[in-house]
């Protein structure tokens, strides 16, 4: 029996999707799009909120108009090829744009780690160190937080395709998926992939887990230091500045962990998809919700962009 080889750039994919049942591809397209439309939405709104209110030019808001702008390009990767494959019959994609996918889902996923670990550290400084902070996270500091996040989350990431695009992928091409992630793919190649399996136990929870822990130990901090504090009202009003930021840091990094933290053995698409669904599509249509709904400064701010947009 002959056994082919789709390692070539003119090899093409099948993505199984969310779901393989006909009768679920059209509900399933409106849901999808609608969530969509209103993360592109709210996350602009976000950024122009931000970028219109003079009072919303400090570090902590510049952290959240980047994450903001991950979470729109984040998305963008995967939810308009998952729409395009509810209304195809093929539900193809070629290999160079399988790899393309896969670079920018590592990529924009760890910048969005590191730019929450960014402002956990600025709820840190805020709290624990409130008249520092100014000098602590000034503009410098912030375009340096910005650009650490990028550059790690970039090449991470390049490391990961470099090695994806040595293998040899026989016989089965169908990606047991809605989108192009690593361990999916790596499930259908005939090459040696213990180069791949190293790195994705090794280097992958390295670059992962150092920003998780960057916040957890910012909490930690946090949790000291406001236990100190004598009254009640001081403490909440000092715990209520992290509500949003931890509400979001619960979202990704919980449904994160579930799925990648296990061995290639045990990783099952099948039980993962919904949990892959949260951190890919359903987080960054909350962000906006949980940042502007619980914090005074944006909902001042998004009154401020409404009244301009309808004067």
């Amino acid at each position: 029996m002959e056994i082919k080889n789709y390692s070539s750039s003119t090899s093409d994919f099948i993505l199984l999707g969310i779901s393989s049942n006909p009768q679920l591809q059209k509900p399933l397209f409106a849901i999808l799009l609608i969530m969509y439309l209103v993360t592109m939405v709210g996350n602009v709104l976000i950024i122009l909120a931000i970028h219109s209110d003079f009072r919303l030019h400090i570090p902590m808001y510049f952290l959240l108009s980047n994450l903001s702008f991950t979470d729109i390009c984040f998305t963008t990767d995967i939810v308009p090829k998952m729409l395009l494959n509810f209304l195809s019959e093929t539900k193809s994609i070629s290999y160079v744009g399988c790899l393309i996918q896969m670079y920018f889902f590592i990529a924009l996923g760890n910048t969005n780690s590191y730019l929450l670990a960014s402002m956990g550290i600025d709820r840190l400084v805020a709290i624990c160190n409130p008249l520092n902070y100014d000098v602590v996270m000034n503009p410098r500091c912030c375009l340096l937080m910005l650009l650490g996040s990028c550059t790690i989350s970039h090449l991470h990431s390049m490391l990961h395709v470099l090695l994806m695009s040595r293998l040899s992928f026989c016989a089965s091409h169908v990606i047991k998926h809605f989108f192009c992630d690593t361990q999916p793919v790596l499930k259908l190649s005939c090459s040696d992939t213990s180069s791949n399996q190293i790195v994705l136990m090794t280097e992958s929870p390295a670059v992962i887990v150092t920003p998780f822990l960057c916040i957890l130990f910012s909490y930690l901090r946090i949790i000291i230091t406001v236990l100190r504090i004598p009254s009640a009202a001081g403490k909440w009003k000092a715990f209520s500045t992290c509500g949003s930021h931890l509400t979001v840091v619960v979202l990704f990094y919980g449904s994160v962990i579930y799925v990648y933290f296990r061995p290639l053995s045990m990783y099952s698409v099948l039980k993962d998809r919904f949990a892959t669904l949260m951190y890919t599509v359903v987080t960054p249509m909350l962000n906006p919700f949980i940042y502007s709904l619980r914090n005074k400064d944006m909902k001042m701010g998004m009154r401020k962009l409404r009244f301009r947009i309808l004067s």
